[in-house]
């Protein structure tokens, strides 16, 4: 029977729910990486190409704006409307400074009016490589640094890397379910990835850690006060006490990200649904994925050789 107080030793049900959480968002990236050839849709700054916001004195269309570009050649393009109807933020591959003047001829005999220019940027195919491999580099270099941190940490236990491990499992977790959010909202509302993705994706991280160490401490303080209890046990109780914490800590956060959502500016709303998701992500996986990730290692569930072992035969006695 299902008992809610005892998560670390009910940890395949959890197992489970994260599958389920996690398998749309890989669909999404697999079907993403089969149509573009990337498992993302990334903006100008990892692509390259170029970003133009502009503002007019009336409301517009984008499909209008789209409709002008692909008429001077142009079909690669983006338009959404920034804060209000009359900023429209333009994303589209390169374009030399006589098409830009020819699309703002265009526009100018479109709409009555010149509209004004806010931001003009391009970034080159090199750049945008350079800021796709730095990312990368990045995520990896802090996912070392986390590991050979704990494992410092708990160098005084039993098994320290395990505990390293454990926390990077979870923070994996929640970049999957994470960059599955942003990949099926790119599908539903044109998300694409930018810096502001790489700013979010590293914070959840530190925060993904931070609560999980903050578990890992507890355990092994009760380690050492009740070494009479099995591990799932000493597990499941530092669980318990350390829960309320956890949850009042992030829920203070998700307060000032769900104002942000309903009363920020759109340019910033999947920055904040991005960082509201992962620290989520973040919350949970620390209790119900991290923890129990502990106790399937030291049962030897994580061995998938395990099942294919056989019994050793008992020597025959004389």
């Amino acid at each position: 029977m299902f008992d809610i107080f005892h998560i670390v030793q009910q940890r395949r049900w959890y197992y489970r729910f994260s599958a389920l959480l996690i398998l749309p968002g890989l669909i999404s990236i697999l079907a993403t990486l089969i149509l573009t050839g990337s498992p993302l849709f990334f903006s100008v700054d990892f692509t390259g190409g170029t970003l133009w916001e502009v503002r007019f004195s009336r409301p517009i269309a984008p499909g209008d704006v789209v409709r002008i570009f692909n008429e001077n050649g142009i079909t690669d393009v983006s338009v959404n409307t920034v804060g209000d109807d009359r900023t429209l933020d333009i994303r589209t591959a390169q374009i030399t400074p006589e098409e830009k003047a020819a699309l703002l001829a265009a526009m100018t005999e479109a709409f009555g009016e010149a509209p004004e220019e806010l931001v003009f940027r391009s970034v080159g195919p090199s750049i945008g490589h350079e800021v796709t491999r730095t990312a990368i580099i990045a995520v990896t270099l802090a996912s070392l640094v986390i590991l050979g941190f704990i494992t410092w940490a708990f160098r005084n236990v039993e098994h320290p890397v395990r505990f390293g491990s454990a926390a990077i499992l979870a923070m994996l977790h929640d970049i999957l379910i994470t960059m599955g959010f942003y990949s099926i909202m790119g599908w539903i509302a044109g998300w694409q990835v930018d810096a502001l993705f790489l700013t979010a994706l590293l914070t959840i991280i530190g925060f993904s850690v931070q609560d999980t160490i903050v578990v890992f401490d507890r355990i092994r303080e009760n380690s050492r006060r009740r070494r009479g209890e099995d591990f799932d046990t000493i597990a499941n109780r530092s669980l318990l006490e350390t829960m309320q914490r956890s949850i009042a800590t992030q829920i203070n956060a998700m307060f000032v990200m769900i104002a942000l959502l309903l009363f920020g500016g759109i340019t910033i709303r999947p920055f904040i649904a991005t960082m509201f998701v992962g620290l989520l992500s973040g919350t949970y996986s620390s209790l119900f994925i991290a923890t129990p990730l502990l106790s399937s290692w030291h049962h030897d569930e994580m061995n998938p050789l395990k099942r294919f072992r056989r019994p050793r035969k008992q020597s025959a006695t004389a």
